[in-house]
């Protein structure tokens, strides 16, 4: 094992249970060529780095990149494999004013990731041991199959996601207690695909839960994903981060929020996200190594996030506008979450052919046919109505998100409509015509 990933591990102590083997030996190159390039900054003559500049000292890049951008030439040159520093001082303090729960406890400074996506396969492979037992609810993102399983080698266990109407907590509780001594739990809150937010109730429940399993002695290790953060339409949902609670629930508990721009800032090209960690009683030295092992795995993996991305969203959330744009375009979805309610209101018939799961929040929301198969749905959809969705877990999911106001009552009647038509040609044993 590398000293640097010795020395990283001792200083966590026992925290290093939570590591994955690739995780214990995880470490950030400090005395490589990034370690020798930061002894150099400042320096008059600093032949370190691998960039080119002018003779003038600034970036040497080409006109036709840098005329289409209406910025300083240094977005065009590396960020660290940590981030961009004011971005993650800003994105720290973000994190504390939209989770005002977090107020008082310790939590690491967030390490910038390539978007969220990246931040869950930094989490698998510092976290997820082949083998290890990954707790989702049943009703999940496809892509955790891919990076937990099929990429970290560990095992995908899913659990009952709604109990009449609710989160199953029960189902949760009894997955966290099934044998094995680790634990990792995935919590997306909103949910994708279905766009459900836990309640109060459901929140303090999936606390009690995983407090009792770490009271039985499991480590358990909540990576928060947090990806549709801040877009809850109904009251009593938990509008905050869970992160808040599972910051300093237990010395067996260890917290991982990924989150970034990408949805609750409506720049999904951008590709800018973050990592941060928490347990009960972290030392400021825990949790600057577990920093620089994301990092470490960032420089492995991508060397460092887009110079530009990261710049812009500096720029963005120093903006006076900032805040209110963002209003503005919650707005946007918040009226067509009102619009797909009043529309199941207003055609009670549409329960004979399709059940609504249990939605409030995010971008989605997900329905059962009734007494037809799903993918037969929605390539009827698609081949009668001309009407896009997706099937996930026995379901379609609906992005609503995409669909503007005056297009929505179609969509359901489309879907309507392709459900009768199957059950109609399955009736008669034939293809629907």
């Amino acid at each position: 094992m590398n000293e640097l990933a010795k020395q990283l591990n001792e200083t966590l102590g026992g925290a290093a249970e939570f590591l994955s083997p690739e995780g214990l030996e995880m470490y950030f190159p400090y005395g490589g060529i990034l370690g020798q390039g930061a002894e150099a900054k400042g320096c008059s003559i600093n032949a370190t780095i691998g960039m080119a500049f002018e003779e003038d000292g600034t970036a040497l890049v080409m006109d036709c990149f840098s005329k289409n951008l209406n910025a300083d030439k240094k977005v065009f040159l590396y960020e660290g494999s940590f981030g961009n520093p004011e971005l993650r001082k800003t994105w720290r303090e973000m994190e504390f004013r939209k989770n005002p729960s977090l107020a008082g406890k310790k939590i690491s400074s967030p390490v910038v990731t390539n978007a969220l996506t990246h931040g869950l396969r930094i989490a698998a492979e510092l976290f997820a041991a082949p083998g290890d037992e990954v707790v989702v609810p049943d009703l999940y993102w496809d892509n955790y199959s891919l990076i937990f399983d099929t990429a970290a080698g560990s095992k995908i266990a899913t659990f009952n996601t709604f109990k009449d109407g609710s989160f199953d907590t029960e189902a949760l509780e009894k997955a966290l207690l099934s044998p094995g001594a680790k634990k990792i739990l995935v919590l997306n809150f909103p949910n994708n695909p279905t766009g459900y937010t836990a309640t109060f109730s459901d929140a303090a429940k999936i606390v009690a839960a995983v407090k009792k399993a770490a009271d039985a002695g499991k480590k358990i290790v909540v990576i928060l994903d947090d990806a549709y953060f801040g877009l809850v339409y109904e009251e009593g949902v938990h509008g905050e981060s869970l992160f808040a609670e599972f910051a300093d629930l237990s010395p067996n508990v260890m917290a991982v929020k990924l989150d970034g721009t990408t949805k609750e800032d409506y720049v999904w090209g951008l590709r800018v996200g973050f990592i941060t960690f928490a347990f009960a009683g972290a030392t400021d030295a825990q949790l600057k190594a577990l920093e620089a092992k994301a990092a470490g795995n960032v420089r492995s993996g991508v060397s460092n996030i887009s110079s530009i991305g990261q710049k812009l969203a500096v720029k963005a959330f120093s903006d006076p506008d900032y805040e209110k744009e963002k209003k503005e375009k919650y707005e946007v979805l918040l009226k067509r979450y009102r619009k797909i309610r009043e529309i199941l209101a207003a055609h009670p018939e549409y329960a004979a052919r399709f059940s609504p799961m249990p939605f409030n929040s995010g971008y989605f929301m997900c329905v059962k046919p009734v007494g037809a198969d799903p993918e037969a749905v929605r390539r009827r959809l698609i081949e009668a109505y001309s009407t896009g969705t997706i099937v996930l877990s026995g379901l379609i999911r609906l992005a609503f998100s995409t669909i503007p106001l005056d297009k929505l009552e179609t969509l359901f009647a489309n879907v309507a409509s392709a459900v009768d038509d199957v059950r109609e040609a399955t009736k008669q044993n034939k293809e629907p015509t």
